[in-house]
């Protein structure tokens, strides 16, 4: 397989409402994770940090100009990968044991990075010394836990924490109620969900997904796949809700 250079490993897109879209290429869609970096007054605000394979700061100057306060939207290694790189890093409480101490089966890495599936995860290879039976995600200990009704606060925006487990216990989603913005994480997004993992919970699932139904969400930027308007989160909650319920 051809292995890809540093430099080309992640690409970035701004998006209306001061979003900017970043993601690694090399990654096949349904493993890769779309990070969210949002411009604030006094602040920046990244959400999830990819594989980590390579540096994701020295790659993608945006997320170095300015303080940032990076956020785990759940501990699973293609979201937690580079948050080692930045010195404020918050998550929910019950993954910041998993976000200290990332072990290959707690963050899902022994399932799906391996050298034998290789070809299912990647289009390139990340350049060496990376080889995927090594790959072991850095730890770097929560400076900011984040609980239910906690608000970030940029200076100038405000994004409300909303903790939606089900597919890990800790899982959470940034709402900003003044654009209808919605960051939603692995809870939902428009491609196959994962409620099978070690530590994923059904009934806290649909739980979670009643809750973001309520919401009155403009656009959600999900964990994987492209964002989506209110009509497909509509969509997406009722056909999972649907199937999970006799």
């Amino acid at each position: 397989m051809r292995i890809a250079t540093a430099d080309s490993w992640y690409e970035t897109r701004p998006l209306e409402g001061g979003v900017t879209h970043i993601w690694e290429p090399q990654i096949k869609p349904f493993y890769r994770c779309n990070m969210w970096h949002v411009r604030g007054r006094d602040c920046d605000l990244l959400i999830d940090t990819g594989m980590g394979v390579v540096a994701l700061r020295r790659q993608v100057a945006i997320l170095a100009e300015r303080p940032i306060l990076t956020v785990a939207s759940h501990t699973h290694f293609d979201h937690i990968g580079a948050h080692h790189e930045f010195a404020e890093r918050a998550v929910h409480p019950a993954e910041a044991d998993i976000l200290a101490d990332p072990r290959r089966d707690r963050t899902l890495a022994d399932k799906y990075v391996r050298d034998a599936a290789d070809s299912d995860m990647f289009t390139s290879m990340p350049p060496p010394p990376y080889r995927s039976d090594d790959y072991l995600v850095a730890g770097a200990p929560a400076t900011r836990l984040l609980a239910d009704g906690d608000v970030i606060d940029l200076g100038d925006r405000h994004f409300a924490v909303l903790h939606l487990p089900g597919h890990s216990p800790g899982g959470i989603a940034l709402w900003e109620a003044a654009t209808g913005i919605l960051f939603s994480g692995d809870t939902v997004y428009d491609g196959p969900l994962i409620d099978d993992a070690y530590h994923s919970d059904v009934d806290d699932y649909l739980r979670s997904m009643e809750r973001l139904r309520a919401l009155p969400a403009r656009i959600v930027h999900g964990g994987h796949f492209a964002s989506f308007g209110r009509e497909r989160l509509i969509a997406l909650i009722d056909a999972y809700v649907e199937a999970k319920r006799p």
